[in-house]
């Protein structure tokens, strides 16, 4: 039977995730380990920088006026300044100091000719100076003040921590920041068929979900803890998810389907998860669940591995941002074109695993040979997920597409 019509749109499901996450309570990190984090709070600037005016540019300060009239005009020169000193003498109408970039601009002074716009007097040593090129006042000046005022706002609550962002804490002598802390988040698989990667097989696949998984949470700023491998009974699915006590987010892969050993929906129920979607309409990964009890958010991801890579990408790691307290959460999208063509019934938004490169200006996206979620083969080498309209059925070769770049590629 062809449900489609009642699965929710990929960006309402989204939508209902990320009206469950708020921001994690505060920690205070040093700056070094705050890269990529957001600020918890306001923080005032508690120094004015720069602290004087100060000359851009390696050359002479100046009085503007006394450039007005016809060029060039020779000045004796008072003094030279370097960055780290401070200049002894003012400069009155008719003189100039010799300035380097950073030195505090003089008394009297207004602007900074370039060195290059100046000429040296011959026969006249250090102390004098044809100007060749008028300045306006304030010309090649950094104001005192331009980059912070000493109780003014320098960076709001919710700003990402880049390392622009860094250098202004540091330069007003702020050694550490408030973030909201990291997530703890614990990642189960389950499945009988399943084993780790370092015990032999013995009729068994390896569970590449939870180390993938892990490695996507830590990439997207969390902490994960891997929980194990539950068997396909009620029980174990229970004994697991017992553990996940004191983890803000809870990743669970398989058994969230309608076959008959599915479990996971059913146990998270009888633990008291209050589930808030159920399947979306989406290839690969729609039969996604999520819920929350209490504080702690719940996941219930595909069993295949590209669909749970997918809805990874698609909703936790949107909400694990906004744990994080970032406010631009949803997944980026670039425009793109196709190379090649698609087909598929209407119905579902399909995500096809695409490598994208630019060629004459436009960003060409290729479908990868195979899409079938079961095997990561189909995501190996994807540099972005092509959106496949829910409602279209066929793309052209150089139609224009919309592109996800993924976070999980290399």
């Amino acid at each position: 039977m062809n449900d489609a019509a009642t699965l929710l749109p990929e960006d309402e499901a989204r939508a209902r995730v990320l009206a469950l996450a708020t921001p994690l309570s505060a920690e205070w990190l040093a700056l070094d380990d705050a890269l990529g984090r957001t600020l918890a709070e306001d923080v005032l600037a508690q120094r004015t920088l720069p602290p004087w005016d100060n000359s851009a540019m390696d050359g002479y300060a100046v009085r503007a006026d006394d450039l007005a009239g016809s060029l060039p005009v020779r000045l004796p020169v008072l003094e030279t300044v370097y960055a780290g000193g401070t200049p002894r003498q003012e400069v009155r109408p008719g003189t100039c100091v010799r300035i380097m970039t950073g030195a505090p601009l003089p008394v009297g002074a207004d602007a900074v000719v370039m060195r290059e716009r100046v000429r040296p007097v011959p026969d006249g040593g250090a102390d004098q100076v044809d100007i060749l090129e008028a300045v306006e006042s304030g010309q090649h000046v950094r104001p005192r003040g331009e980059d912070a005022k000493e109780g003014t706002l320098l960076l709001a609550r919710g700003t990402p921590l880049g390392i622009p962002e860094l250098g202004l804490l540091w330069a007003q002598g702020i050694l550490s920041a408030p973030v909201p802390r990291a997530p703890r988040v614990a990642i189960l698989s389950t499945g009988d068929e399943l084993c780790r990667a370092d015990e032999p097989p013995r009729g068994r696949i390896v569970d590449t979900n939870a180390p993938s998984l892990a490695l996507a949470v830590r990439r997207a700023g969390g902490h994960p803890s891997l929980l194990g491998i539950a068997q396909d009974t009620r029980d174990s699915v229970g004994e697991f998810l017992s553990r996940a006590h004191g983890f803000d987010v809870v990743l669970t892969s398989a058994g969230v389907s309608v076959g008959e050993r599915d479990y996971v929906k059913e146990v998270l129920a009888a633990i008291g998860v209050q589930q808030h979607l159920w399947r979306v309409a989406i290839k690969p990964g729609k039969p996604l669940v999520v819920g929350k009890r209490g504080s702690t958010l719940f996941f219930g991801l595909p069993g295949n591995p590209t669909s749970s890579l997918v809805t990874f990408e698609l909703f936790v790691r949107p909400a694990l941002r906004r744990l994080l307290g970032h406010t631009d959460v949803d997944p980026s999208r670039v425009p793109g074109r196709l190379d090649g063509r698609l087909s598929k019934p209407p119905g579902l938004a399909h995500f096809v695993r695409v490598t994208a490169a630019w060629k004459d200006g436009n960003l060409w996206a290729r479908p990868l040979a195979t899409q079938t979620s079961g095997v990561l083969r189909s995501a190996a080498t994807a540099t972005h997920l092509l959106h496949f309209a829910r409602e279209a059925s066929s793309l052209s070769h150089g139609d224009p597409v919309e592109l996800l770049p993924l976070s999980w590629g290399a």
